[in-house]
């Protein structure tokens, strides 16, 4: 990995890069909705987890509404 990082890197940062924003995805979901799924059943993990996903998007947009003053018609 270390000679493909040297040879060529351009194309090791992108994939790199990609990697660090899923992380920080996350790690940002985790710390804002909790660490551990409550529900038992596989069909409602998945539920769960999409539902922590849905809420965390609605806030980034939420977020960068007001951070970069766009305004929205809903």
């Amino acid at each position: 990995m270390f000679h493909y990082f040297k040879f060529n890197q351009e194309e090791f940062m992108q994939h790199y890069h990609a990697r660090s924003n899923i992380e920080t995805s996350f790690h940002m979901i985790k710390s804002k909705f909790g660490n551990s799924i409550k529900s038992k059943k596989w069909i409602a993990q998945q539920n769960e987890l999409l539902a922590k996903v849905l809420c965390h998007n609605i806030v980034v947009v939420i977020h960068e509404m007001y951070e970069l003053k766009i305004k929205t018609d809903f």
